[in-house]
């Protein structure tokens, strides 16, 4: 496969150095891309470059992922207008060891090939790199004019934010000294990244050809966006993360499933590893009956699967038919306490001691003193011979009784009034 045009019809590719499809296909190549390790789980942002890594090795060719425990210690300017946090070693690791195990479900490091995918960190080899030495034997081949010229460097030099520090003016050069560290000693001839690494990546290429006169090669991809204009893989929740404890596999889901039909069209080629013919019917489906949301449905899937597991996939897909009306009184009970948690998350949530519903307590009183879901015991009366009440999705009368064969996980109750308003009583 030309890796090349790979990427090319799946809307990935950006823009390339002179030379570098021809690279690709004139031999096996390694290339890098780095990966910023100041978070203990990679988000969706980044797997559009770990997804570039995936159809390399699948192209035939060598990836290699460089976790930026040196550079996550200064700060990439680029594409931001305020200087970050540093974080000190101990955490660094602890990120870097949880980040390998994450890119494990989507690159191979474990067969004995040629193209076996290798995982670095950059701070091995710059943590005993002097200063002095630095500047001496790096900083004098790419100059103060050359830095400056940069984008990145511009932007923030014209105004925006607080302006730079000479911490992150450096961090090209840093940079670019990975990957003349790489290429030196591991032969690595090409460099990946979003468009926004650009500048940072040249550099190293400019680096590689001043102080060996070697030949190195830049490739980027766009940076994905929303049709609407939003960031991508951002909710009001904040990123989506591929760590289960910080976006459970439920939201991870629904993130994807409630993509547009726009989106869905770019992310299915990007994400998935589905072939062109595979989404060109898909698409052709999709038009055909968009309410069934095939694309959405197939990306959601395939992603979901991919990143946590199609147990977590298949819980994911009851939970979801939970919340829109198809689920079961038996399908709510065998969620697990997280995944139902995710599901109502931000429904309304009233606590009650558990004494209360020990020796039964009648429906009507349960709705109105003890958790005052209705305002009185004649509305709840109306609404209930109205049939619009469920007790854990199942329709109830003015004779049930509440008790402890009507809670889940041992500790809640789900109320149901009318078709969306849902109430979590807690014991």
């Amino acid at each position: 496969m030309n890796f090349v045009e790979e990427l090319k019809w799946r809307g990935m590719l950006h823009d390339t150095m002179p030379g570098t499809e021809e690279q690709l296909q004139k031999e096996m190549t390694l290339a890098y891309v780095g990966i910023d390790p100041t978070a203990d789980s990679l988000h969706i942002g980044h797997l559009v470059s770990v997804m570039m890594l995936k159809h390399l090795q699948l192209c035939g060719h060598k990836p290699i992922a460089l976790l930026g425990g040196a550079t996550g210690m200064i700060g990439d300017p680029s594409g931001k207008s305020q200087e970050r946090n540093l974080l000190d070693i101990e955490t660094l690791r602890k990120n870097q060891e949880e980040i390998k195990k994450q890119l494990a479900k989507f690159l191979n490091f474990e067969e004995n090939a040629p193209n076996t995918a290798l995982l670095v960190n950059n701070y091995d080899w710059m943590c005993h790199y002097s200063f002095l030495d630095f500047i001496r034997d790096i900083g004098k081949h790419i100059t103060v004019n050359y830095m400056m010229a940069k984008d990145s460097v511009k932007k923030r030099l014209s105004g925006e934010g607080e302006g730079m520090s000479f911490t992150e003016f450096t961090y090209q050069l840093v940079q670019g000294y990975d990957f003349l560290h790489l290429f030196q000693n591991y032969g690595c001839k090409l460099q990946m990244g979003g468009s926004d690494q650009w500048g940072n990546i040249t550099t190293g290429t400019e680096l590689i050809r001043r102080k060996t006169g070697g030949e190195a090669f830049a490739l980027v991809c766009p940076l994905i966006t929303k049709a609407d204009g939003g960031k991508f893989g951002k909710t009001e929740q904040g990123n989506i993360w591929l760590d289960p404890e910080k976006t459970s596999p439920y939201q991870f889901y629904q993130f994807w499933l409630n993509c547009s039909d726009e989106d869905s069209k770019k992310y299915i080629r990007i994400f998935t590893l589905f072939e062109k013919e595979q989404i060109e019917q898909m698409e052709k489906e999709h038009e055909e009956a968009p309410h069934l949301r095939i694309l959405q449905k197939a990306l959601a899937k395939d992603v979901t699967c991919r990143v946590h597991s199609e147990e977590e996939y298949n819980a994911a897909v009851v939970a979801s038919d939970i919340l829109f009306g198809k689920g079961t009184a038996a399908s709510l009970s065998a969620l697990p306490e997280k995944t139902f948690l995710s599901v109502f998350e931000g429904v309304p949530q009233v606590k009650i001691d558990k004494t209360i519903i020990e020796q039964g307590i009648n429906i009507v009183d349960f709705l109105t003193d003890a958790t005052q879901i209705f305002p009185s015991k004649g509305e709840a009366r109306r609404t209930l011979k109205e049939n619009g009440v469920s007790i854990n999705k199942e329709k109830i009368t003015d004779t049930y009784m509440v008790n402890l064969s009507s809670v889940l996980n041992e500790k809640y109750i789900l109320v149901q009034r009318g078709k969306k308003n849902y109430y979590i009583v807690t014991l």
